[in-house]
């Protein structure tokens, strides 16, 4: 399961409107690329299609999509969203990760 804090759903509902897009019909994909100063780093993109090796999971309303070969890193995972002065945009909450880079955008496990 991937879940979706409520700042971070908030987030995702004002930039899917952003792009023209709506809740209800469109997704979050997330997933795994090699790369980055711990090893793994994550990448986020909103699409509206869906692909047959696709594992759809719903939290808070917002449906998400991860591919095959990343669901195995990101299982338990919490999308989050920080914008204050020190925020840094969203971030994972993975309990998977054994280590973490600085920025938070990549890790290791």
């Amino acid at each position: 399961m991937i879940n979706v804090s409520e700042t971070a759903k908030n987030k995702v509902i004002t930039l899917m409107q952003e792009d023209g897009m709506k809740l209800e019909n469109g997704y979050i994909r997330v997933g795994v690329e090699s790369g980055g100063c711990s090893g793994l780093s994550y990448k986020m993109d909103f699409t509206s299609e869906r692909n047959e090796e696709d594992k759809l999971f719903e939290d808070n309303g917002v449906r998400i999509l991860v591919d095959k070969k990343s669901l195995l890193y990101l299982l338990g995972t919490t999308l989050e969203y920080s914008g204050g002065l020190n925020g840094k945009g969203f971030s994972f909450n993975n309990p998977n990760a054994s280590r973490t880079c600085g920025c938070g955008e990549s890790f290791a496990v």
